[in-house]
């Protein structure tokens, strides 16, 4: 071979490969190759925060292949991710490799395409140190804030805890919240909601807004009882009829926030999993009558910039399929906010004709969806606006002899039609707060309207909502904390950690999480600033600009950061803060105190409160409901080195079975013994003598989209 071109990903060769032909081997690095070891802090304090980096463990014979891969072509490409962390790894890779890193090697591809992939190639140029210092800075940073903070939050709270200069924001925007939730004292109001029958016989709902004195809000029963009662055997009219006209414009082509949080509300997919599709959907998938290719563009990007090509094969498509008034009059451009990295494009489809249905066939459940997504998101952006027709009715209603005397309620009625659908014909947005959509009759003034039915409902103002994944993304890139790659990663560690629990959708604060952000807001109140850590992202993207020195940034935090950090050492030396534990109603065998859980090195288990009279602990395990198929004992939840759950006999290691497969509480219909859930929507018997397996009713009808 000639050319060499090194990628992150298996997957992102195979599609390159494609395109660049016989003359070029391309491999991957499988990531990162170097790294700071985590045995130690590996950042020299003294020189300047000089990084002490090492080949991840497990890489060796990996980087060996890529030496003599080297040593055999001609040339050198170095193809990693187009941002920070992708221009990190082509620089250790330079560095380790030993490659000249003031050579035109670096390429990037901003869509996996024939015409990217040209496009990169045609404009190799030096690595970026300004990008790769960035990413150094960031590194480093979270580097000296979690090797130095975790292990005084360790000393202080519990052992094996860990503090993160942006997970610490995260957590305490979710404190806080509850915090509200906890203090919010309800107010009450009342409403009057009435159903009209208007002269059409079509039936319409309104809502009291006043009476002769102007608008009244109702804040008891009484006042809502007075009202009924000057309401009651009443006559009603339409007083005034307002009509307009509104336009709905298409939301913007997805950045990566937006993504996440869309993919959350519409496929209740979590950051992580949206992240993972979307990259595979970017590094290429094998579709049916196009072979291996990129469906979609770079998808960590803040920014709503649209190549012309893309536009104008959109507008195409859309003119071909749809007519020429879904089209705008002037093409939509949208605007980035002002710390947008420009870089990349929104992320849209490579190919724009090549519609969700085209390539279902070729991708898994999740990839259709999201494609589909983000199609429709980009396609729609650059359609024509809806136009609703909009009407307002005011009804006046009250007895003869006080309508007579001047005294009159009023209730008020809106509803809306569709006259142009333009970009909702693909694509609507939806937000967490669902607006009420009615429709009107047709209304004129001075017509009579029946009244059918009055009631008065009392309400409470409610507390400000828990954060859910879509939610917290939105207020973490609000408060500029974090970056577009970062989010996922946020909300997966600070679950991981316990830190945070998800209940439902919603994310919840552990007792552990409330009593790590109260110490950090006591005493290292910058930590768990959104102000300081967004000043902190404006600090690194000045470095990636070239505009700042990272080894200044470094200074300019940690002088401080490490003055303050042993002060309040000195302050808490003697000090422990004790967290409520969680009482079981599983008793000691020795002394019948209730164990409580603890949490260990090795993870959570079951203590006497007695301590030290009484030292009795046990594993905590999770009992299922099924039975071990092999000796009848119970099943339990297990978790493997790496985390993932699985399920074996309590009676081991005398009974060695495991299983991935759920059990569930249902029997086999032929032995008797427990039936498991199996992927693919299988119900199966795991003794090897029955082999039973049926279909679930959902997996026979077809799964819905989530």
């Amino acid at each position: 071979m000639s050319k060499l071109v090194i990628v992150e990903s298996p997957a992102k060769a195979k599609t390159i490969k494609k395109y660049l032909g016989a003359d070029y081997e391309v491999t991957a690095s499988m990531g990162h190759v170097r790294d700071l070891p985590a045995a130690k802090l590996s950042v020299d304090i003294k020189n300047d925060f000089a990084p002490k980096y090492t080949t991840i463990k497990g890489k060796e014979q990996l980087v060996k292949t890529l030496k003599k891969q080297v040593e055999e072509c001609d040339f050198v490409y170095l193809a990693t991710d187009p941002d920070r962390e992708g221009e990190a790894i082509s620089w250790h890779l330079a560095t380790v490799l030993k490659l000249d890193t003031n050579a035109l090697n670096r390429v990037t591809f901003n869509e996996i395409t024939k015409t990217g992939v040209k496009n990169g190639m045609d404009n190799p140029r030096q690595i970026d140190m300004d990008l790769v210092n960035a990413q150094q800075a960031r590194r480093i940073l979270d580097r000296l804030v979690g090797y130095k903070l975790s292990p005084f939050v360790s000393q202080k709270i519990r052992r094996g805890l860990s503090a993160g200069r942006v997970q610490s924001v995260a957590v305490c925007l979710i404190v806080d919240r509850e915090e509200e939730i906890n203090a919010f004292v309800p107010e009450e109001y009342w409403t009057l909601d009435a159903k009209f029958i208007s002269p059409s016989r079509k039936t319409f709902n309104a809502s009291f807004t006043g009476d002769e004195t102007g608008n009244v809000k109702i804040t008891s029963k009484e006042q809502s009882d007075y009202y009924l009662a000057r309401l009651e055997n009443a006559d009603y009219s339409i007083k005034n009829i307002k009509k307009g006209t509104r336009k709905k414009n298409p939301a913007p082509p997805f950045i990566t926030s937006t993504l996440q949080q869309d993919a959350s509300r519409r496929l209740g997919f979590q950051a992580q999993r949206t992240m993972r599709c979307a990259q595979e959907l970017y590094e290429g998938v094998s579709v049916e009558g196009y072979g291996t290719m990129g469906l979609i563009t770079y998808m960590r990007t803040d920014s709503l910039r649209i190549s012309e090509e893309a536009r104008a094969a959109a507008n195409t498509f859309i003119k071909e399929n749809y007519g020429d008034k879904y089209l705008p009059e002037k093409p939509r451009y949208y605007k980035s906010k002002a710390n947008a990295q420009d870089g990349h494009e929104a992320i849209r489809p490579t190919t724009p004709s090549l519609t969700p249905e085209q390539v279902k066939g070729s991708l898994t459940p999740d990839q259709f969806k999201l494609y589909d997504l983000i199609w429709k998101r980009f396609m729609a952006s650059l359609m024509s606006s809806c136009i609703h027709n909009t009407v307002t009715a005011t009804i006046e209603g009250g007895k003869a002899e006080d309508l007579a005397n001047g005294k009159y309620c009023t209730f008020s009625a809106s509803g809306y039609e569709v006259k142009f659908n333009g970009y909702t014909v693909l694509y609507e947005e939806i937000s967490d707060d669902k607006e009420k959509e009615t429709h009107l009759p047709e209304l004129n003034i001075g017509d009579k309207v029946k009244l059918k039915e009055l009631v008065g409902n009392q309400h409470f103002t409610q507390p400000p909502a828990r954060y859910t994944e879509a939610s917290l993304i939105k207020a973490l890139e609000e408060n500029g904390v974090g970056r577009p790659s970062t989010y996922a990663t946020i909300i997966t560690t600070i679950v991981k950690r316990e830190y945070v629990k998800r209940n439902s959708k919603q994310l919840c604060p552990t007792e552990l999480g409330c009593a790590i952000t109260n110490l950090l807001k006591e005493k290292f109140p910058k930590i768990v600033s959104t102000k300081f850590t967004a000043q902190m992202e404006t600090s690194l993207d000045d470095i990636d600009k070239g505009d700042v020195d990272y080894i200044e940034v470094l200074h300019s935090f940690y002088d401080d950061f490490e003055k303050n950090l042993q002060k309040v050492k000195e302050e808490m030396k003697d000090v422990k803060i004790k967290l409520e534990e969680d009482q079981t109603d599983i008793p000691c065998e020795k002394c019948g105190r209730m164990m409580v859980i603890k949490t260990g090195r090795f993870g959570r288990f079951l203590a006497c409160p007695g301590y030290p009279e009484c030292k009795n602990t046990k594993p905590l395990v999770a009992e299922t409901e099924g039975n071990c198929p092999v000796c009848g004992k119970k099943i339990i939840e297990k978790k493997s080195k790496k985390g993932y759950v699985f399920y074996g006999c309590e009676g081991w290691p005398e009974c060695n079975f495991m299983t991935w497969d759920k059990p569930t509480s249902e029997n086999c219909p032929n032995c008797g013994k427990t039936l498991f859930k199996r992927k693919g929507g299988l119900t199966v018997c795991l003794d090897e003598k029955c082999g039973f397996e049926k279909k679930t009713e959902r997996a026979k009808k077809g799964k819905k989209d989530e």
